[in-house]
């Protein structure tokens, strides 16, 4: 669970405010394009290929790992805070810059709030990949719930391969569950701010 929190926090701190700052520069679309080219082309990349190519870089164990869960999160998290961010309609940011907010006041006070839903619904589902993910880690000596599915290929008993399976798929259940809820309650907020 350290490996797949770090890489989507990482995630999140590189995505959302690219998004913004994407959102923000709409006139350059080269800007957008390659942005979301790269992110395009690191979720093509087969987890373990990416794994053998940074083990020259990072050696074995976590920081490999890390690394190459965090460049798979940056497409789903810069998608939908890019989407949430133009998903404002202009009356309320025009209602707003009435009311004297500046350019950050709108975003932290009317945009942010509004586009959380999308935000919210980008880390969830980033998040149920990256735990998903993250058993291949294993591979590379990064240790977590891989392990007991690795070991269990390694002296063919299926009883740690299917443990392995289930403690994993129960932790990304659990965990879309909750952010779930989360992600519920964020949009009642949204839903209020952007009727007021």
């Amino acid at each position: 669970m350290t490996i797949a929190g770090l890489a989507v926090l990482f995630g999140a701190c590189v995505a959302i405010p690219t998004a913004i700052i994407l959102s923000r520069l709409q006139h350059v679309k080269v800007l957008q394009t390659i942005t979301f080219t790269i992110a395009n082309i690191f979720q093509t990349i087969p987890t373990i290929a990416l794994l053998a190519l940074l083990l020259p870089l990072f050696g074995i164990g976590m920081r490999p790992a890390i690394f190459a869960l965090f460049l798979y999160s940056l497409l789903p998290l810069l998608r939908n805070t890019y989407a949430g961010i133009q998903s404002v309609d202009e009356h309320v940011v025009t209602a707003a810059k009435g009311m004297g907010f500046n350019t950050f006041q709108r975003l932290y006070k009317i945009e942010l709030p509004i586009a959380f839903p999308y935000i919210m619904s980008g880390i969830r589902l980033t998040t149920v990949y990256i735990i998903s993910w993250t058993t291949l880690a294993a591979l590379i000596g990064a240790g977590g719930l891989g392990d007991f599915i690795v070991s269990g290929i390694g002296i063919n008993n299926t009883y740690l391969i299917v443990t392995g399976a289930i403690a994993a798929i129960i932790l990304a259940l659990i965990t879309d569950l909750i952010l779930g809820k989360l992600e519920n309650r964020t949009y009642k907020k949204s839903k209020a701010i952007n009727e007021n």
